[in-house]
């Protein structure tokens, strides 16, 4: 994901430290069944789409942001799916970032999905038994996303 303009003026007075960053997921489904991929240009990987909310921006709108900017797919969210935190990451540079990830699921209203910017490889849809190889996380996120369970929290025994 690109970074946002806000995360590098924090890191010019924060330097390499930990910033704890929100950001988003979107699981779009269409009628199919199938899930919206994208393959990352920065690692090459498949992937969920998502992001950084701009300041004051609402998550879900982010993520409809999002899955436009990348795929060129107009979609709507529909409803949360789960909360959670990432590991620390630590980037080539050094800046080191967690993430409180917030996942929608979405359903896809207009567009044919297709490289819209800089970020992806390739994108498409993938029916579920024809997945590309993914990060535990994003199957995880994709198996909540088809459940009719609430939304998915992780809670510390207090």
């Amino acid at each position: 994901m690109a970074t946002p303009d806000f995360i590098h003026t924090l890191r010019a007075s924060a330097g390499h430290q930990l910033l704890w960053i929100p950001g988003v997921t979107a699981v779009v489904l269409d009628d199919a069944g199938r899930i919206l991929l994208g393959q990352r240009a920065d690692n090459h990987e498949w992937a969920l789409i998502g992001g950084i909310p701009d300041p004051g921006e609402q998550p879900a709108d982010c993520a409809v942001r999002e899955v436009y900017e990348e795929t060129a797919v107009r979609c709507v969210a529909e409803r949360v799916v789960s909360v959670g935190v990432s590991r620390e990451i630590t980037y080539a540079n050094g800046d080191i970032c967690q993430f409180m990830d917030i996942t929608f699921r979405c359903r896809p209203v207009a567009g044919e999905p297709r490289v819209n910017d800089d970020e992806s490889l390739a994108v498409g849809w993938f029916a579920l038994d024809a997945l590309p190889p993914l990060r535990n996380g994003h199957r995880l996120r994709i198996k909540q996303a088809l459940s009719d369970e609430p939304t998915w929290f992780e809670a510390t025994a207090g």
